[in-house]
């Protein structure tokens, strides 16, 4: 078990003008203390000091050192200004690309709608294309088979201005007469003109 304990501080100056202080501690172990006779007085227990010598420089250490603290106060607040700036204009790069992101697809969407509006005349122009000669060839149809209705009722009847005259050779009473004009959607006429008799 550990009797006494000594501390001896001693201060050297080394060769480049620094101070170190050494400790040393000395332990006594109860086997050397049993030797010893009771009346023996026990050496003083106290931590002993010694006189340190300062070194001349030593004066200018204290103010360097609050120096050296407030540089990495006012380090440590550049730092964390720096830090709320960067995130303060992290924050608004973030938010301007978002609202860049989003005037771009409505760019986008404005661009599909003007296609397809710009494309929209040309699909009705093709239509419109495709209908036209479809009602050429209809005409060009109506046309021909106008001639030829035109020349089988010349054939059957006869024509005066605007107005077709069939002229039967059967031989029927007036009411007979009347009544097959009527079933053909036509009726009986009384020329009155003598042009046109």
């Amino acid at each position: 078990m550990a009797g006494n304990i000594y501390e001896v501080i001693r201060t050297e100056e080394l060769n480049r003008g620094e101070r170190v202080e050494m400790v040393v501690d000395i332990y006594e172990s109860s086997d050397a203390v049993r030797g010893q006779e009771p009346t023996t007085k026990m050496e003083d227990t106290s931590p002993k000091t010694t006189q340190q010598t300062q070194h001349p420089g030593s004066r200018c250490c204290g103010p360097a050192a609050v120096c050296l603290g407030l540089l990495c106060v006012l380090l440590l607040a550049a730092i964390t200004v720096l830090w709320f700036m960067f995130t303060l204009e992290r924050d608004q790069l973030q938010t301007n690309n978002s609202n860049l992101t989003t005037e771009r697809d409505q760019l986008q969407t404005s661009y599909a709608n003007l296609t397809k509006e710009r494309d929209q005349p040309q699909t009705s122009y093709a239509n419109l294309t495709k209908e036209r000669d479809q009602l050429q060839k209809d005409r060009d149809e109506l046309k021909k088979q106008f001639s030829e209705l035109e020349t089988y009722v010349n054939q059957l009847g006869w024509r005066f201005s605007s107005s077709l005259y069939y002229i039967s050779t059967e031989k029927k009473s007036w009411e007979q007469s009347r009544q097959y004009c009527r079933e053909s959607g036509a009726d009986l006429v009384i020329i009155n003109s003598r042009e046109e008799q």
